[in-house]
């Protein structure tokens, strides 16, 4: 049997920026400084493809979501960094509301549908996930949850798995509060805490579903497509499920980059936003390996993905995501 992580005390976010995160090159000079809380290897691809179009240098700092927004908000206007990208929308969110990024230009915004960005023009979605239900196949069609909301009933009592400290999963919940209000999530909440296992991660939530541990978890649906391409080592004896029907389980959570009103490579940093939700860049989620979904300039998904319009998302707006009200809620339900 696995061990798994069950309850991890939220540790202070400068703190554990200035323990653990990753610095690759000082940000000094003429280099572009990233605060980095995207996948590494992603970022790495866009940094490749944008210096060798315009000969720009490029840095970053590498930590979680909450951690490195966190970071930026303790720093204000005397941080470092000229960009900031992220996994979800919540620590974008936190960021512009202490008044730290500048507008983006109109170029950027105009080459993201309005559903993948906020209305302020403060930042913009750069890619997107979508929420899905991993499932062990010895379940039937007919066996599934029509909704994540059916996950608190008692029918799922030891069944289901999630992450509850991940960002990526507090994304979820933010979303779900947004959809649903107050009443109806910290309900949910609690029959969150009575029914699922808490896993460490997504991949641990996948590898227990495998497994045959537990009938199936929340994720986001990138990790199963990429362990599909290569050994199905944790996959192979799953599918996925999407809840569709605007169902508050097919939530799309949009990774977010703005620029520092405090930067002083302020060209440079729209440039590189600009460049990443083009054509050139959107295609290095189209055609490289991280399985996520492109978001700007009508640049369409791996062939392997369906496609986002299928997805019947609910519709919401990322800029109002409330990651702090969600973890107070899931504090309270004991889930943190």
């Amino acid at each position: 049997m696995r061990t798994r992580w069950r309850v991890a005390a939220v540790l202070s976010a400068v703190a554990m920026i200035a323990a653990s995160a990753t610095a690759c090159g000082s940000g000094s000079g003429d280099e572009l400084l990233i605060y980095n809380a995207q996948h590494e290897s992603l970022t790495k691809e866009w940094i490749d493809a944008f210096t060798k179009e315009t000969g720009i240098k490029v840095t970053y700092r590498h930590g979680g979501d909450t951690e490195m927004g966190n970071q930026l908000i303790a720093e204000g206007d005397a941080s470092p960094a000229d960009v900031f990208l992220t996994e979800n929308s919540p620590a974008m969110a936190a960021v512009e509301r202490a008044g730290l990024f500048a507008d983006l230009d109109s170029e950027t915004l105009n080459q993201v549908p309005p559903q993948y960005r906020p209305p302020t023009g403060k930042w913009t979605g750069v890619a997107a996930r979508t929420t899905v239900f991993v499932y062990n196949k010895r379940l039937q069609p007919d066996q599934l949850p029509k909704s994540m909301m059916d996950l608190q009933r008692p029918e799922w009592k030891g069944r289901w798995a999630a992450p509850p400290a991940r960002p990526d999963f507090q994304a979820i919940v933010s979303a779900l509060l947004q959809l649903e209000g107050e009443a109806a999530t910290a309900q949910w909440l609690a029959g969150m805490k009575q029914n699922a296992v808490l896993e460490d991660n997504n991949v641990s939530t996948l590898e227990a579903v495998n497994a045959g541990e537990i009938d199936g978890g929340i994720i986001y649906h990138y990790y199963w497509y990429r362990d599909q391409a290569e050994t199905k080592e944790i996959s192979g004896n799953t599918a996925l499920h999407y809840f569709k029907n605007q169902d508050p389980g097919a939530f799309i959570s949009v990774s977010g980059g703005g620029v520092l009103a405090s930067s002083d490579k302020k060209d440079q940093a729209q440039q590189f936003i600009r460049f990443i939700t083009s054509r050139a860049g959107q295609e290095v989620l189209q055609k490289g390996t991280s399985f996520e979904y492109p978001v700007g300039s009508g640049v369409s998904a791996n062939p392997a993905l369906p496609p986002l319009a299928d997805l019947q998302a609910p519709k919401v707006d990322p800029s109002n995501l409330n990651a702090e009200k969600v973890s107070d809620m899931m504090t309270q339900a004991g889930l943190l």
